[in-house]
């Protein structure tokens, strides 16, 4: 390990090792600091990437499973198929995309150091000094995770609402649908989310999620779903779980010299809780502004992302709706009404899921 770098990245995460990429094939020299082992343990993502996230950055077959369309069950277990022609998810190797990332990052060639956590750093002139290692940065980014350090650490916004999701991996479950995503709506199992059951790379995870300081639990989800899904030969293989920030972009997300990138900033979408698509395309924008700023004189960096980095204002308001836990007796009934259905296709495949006429005057009216 060298004493100087033009960017240092805290966190090995899809933001991480895509800014990582991306600043060292622009010429920079790259350090990627992460306190785990190796790439791709003690996981905290259920790995579902959208297409808009797919068409960001090629990923290789082996790490994922396409799956086209979605199906949604009301708390009564009455279920609803959603699709949207073109339109597909994948359901990704987590673990083996992230140690590709990592593959990928070194080749370009980045330097990455694991098992190695952020003690903190201070300014120094121009450049920005790790207290452990001693290591001086030209930039730093942050790409720790919802409790970032860096960002404790600069003073920059914390992530303060937050959802807890738990996952587990099963090898031998019968009868999931294996061209959808499986979601249920639940506010007593799920309070603020939903659970899941994905068909993914040979193994079936299902999980769920709900607001923190209610931790949710997987095993009740599963009793429910004996009627549905058959896990009589079913064998754990791998249990997760983790903090999912749903409370929009944090502010500042940046200071001199320093910037904050994928869950660390809060870019998750506060209404489905989705931060792939983010950390690939705001990992790559954050190693692209750096390099214009250090190469060539460009703009500050944390300029040129506070007018890119997304507001989510819509989708904090339907947060807050979330939050207050519909009934399941609402659900139940208003899942069957057009204007639902409507915006069920809106939330899973956004505009593409209300490409008729008919779609979206389904959302506006409120009768069968």
């Amino acid at each position: 390990m060298n004493n100087s770098y033009d960017i240092v990245i805290i966190g090995a995460g899809y933001a991480g090792l895509v800014c990582a990429r991306v600043a060292a094939q622009r010429g920079l020299k790259v350090l990627v600091i992460e306190k785990k082992a190796e790439a791709g343990i003690q996981l905290h993502t259920t790995g579902i990437i959208v297409k808009e996230a797919a068409d960001e950055l090629h990923i290789p077959k082996e790490f994922t499973r396409k799956v086209h369309g979605v199906r949604l069950y009301a708390p009564g277990m009455k279920r609803f198929d959603l699709d949207s022609p073109g339109y597909y998810f994948l359901a990704a190797d987590t673990r083996g995309l992230l140690r590709w990332l990592a593959e990928q990052a070194a080749g370009a060639g980045a330097e990455l150091v694991f098992g190695q956590a952020f003690d903190g750093a201070r300014r120094e002139g121009d450049e920005i000094v790790l207290d452990k290692p001693s290591i001086r940065a030209r930039y730093l980014v942050g790409a720790d995770g919802a409790r970032s350090q860096v960002a404790r650490c600069f003073g920059l916004g914390v992530n303060t609402r937050m959802l807890v999701g738990v996952e587990t991996e099963f090898e031998g479950v019968e009868g999931v649908e294996q061209d959808r995503l499986n979601c249920f709506l639940d506010s007593n199992l799920a309070p603020g989310y939903i659970g899941w059951a994905v068909p993914g790379v040979g193994v079936t995870q299902v999980g769920l999620a709900g607001r923190l300081g209610e931790k949710p639990s997987t095993e009740a989800l599963i009793e429910k779903l004996r009627d549905v899904y058959d896990f009589s030969n079913a064998r754990v293989v791998e249990r997760r779980s983790g903090p999912i920030p749903v409370g929009g972009m944090v502010r500042p997300f940046a200071a001199e010299r320093v910037l904050l990138v994928g869950d660390a900033a809060g870019l998750v979408s506060p209404l489905t809780a989705g931060g792939i698509h983010p950390a690939f395309r705001y990992g790559r924008r954050a190693a692209q502004v750096i390099s214009d700023h250090l190469l060539d004189n460009g703009p500050d960096p944390g300029l040129v992302l506070a007018r890119e980095y997304p507001r989510y204002r819509w989708k904090a308001l339907l947060r807050r709706s979330l939050d207050r836990d519909p009934p399941n007796w609402f659900y139940d009934w208003t899942l069957g009404l057009p204007p639902m259905r409507a915006f069920a296709q809106l939330v899973y495949f956004h505009r593409k899921g209300l490409k008729t006429r008919a779609g979206w005057r389904d959302l506006l009216r409120w009768r069968r």
